[in-house]
């Protein structure tokens, strides 16, 4: 660890990038405060209203979660009034959940405030900086993308040889 002259550690960018964090989950928090609304559950509103109606199946393929886990969602999803569930037209198995036209304005409104803070956010950096920040920015969420498959990669070896050995 790097520390100043005065023995207080020096700040480095993972610093600054998990107080980040903490600040986009609380800045979250504050705006869905009063609905039932939680980072997961706005996540698979957002997909929806990118990609359209879509089974539950593919949904939790997308947001990389389980089944179980998406019937969840799209539960409290549902009974907040956000989303619909309909049969799919042509697989009696399949569940098609799309966005209740009461929601469509809700995120609309969210999707228009996403478009605000990213340009309030992006207009502290100078003119000059931004497309190397872009790009920094990018860099690391590639690079943590690459240690965290790679880690689960890991595990997964580990876990499937420690099966073996039983």
């Amino acid at each position: 660890m790097q520390y100043h002259h005065d023995m207080t550690p020096e700040i480095t960018v993972l610093d600054r990038l998990l107080e980040v964090s903490e600040l986009f989950q609380k800045d979250m928090a504050n705006a869905f405060a009063g609905t039932p609304l939680t980072p997961s559950r706005t996540r698979l509103l957002w997909e929806l209203a990118a990609t359209g109606p879509s089974t539950q199946h593919a949904l939790a393929t997308r947001l990389e979660v389980s089944p179980r886990n998406i019937t969840g969602l799209v539960d409290a999803l549902e009974a907040g009034g956000y989303v619909m569930r309909s049969p799919h037209p042509s697989d009696r198995r399949a569940i098609i959940v799309s966005l209740a036209a009461s929601a469509e304005e809700f995120v609309r409104d969210m999707q228009r405030d996403h478009a605000e803070l990213s340009a309030e956010l992006l207009g502290a950096v100078a003119p000059a900086d931004r497309d190397a920040l872009l790009r920094g920015v990018e860099a690391i969420a590639g690079r943590l993308r690459e240690l965290i498959e790679a880690d689960e990669q890991r595990r997964a070896a580990g876990e499937s040889r420690a099966a073996v050995g039983e």
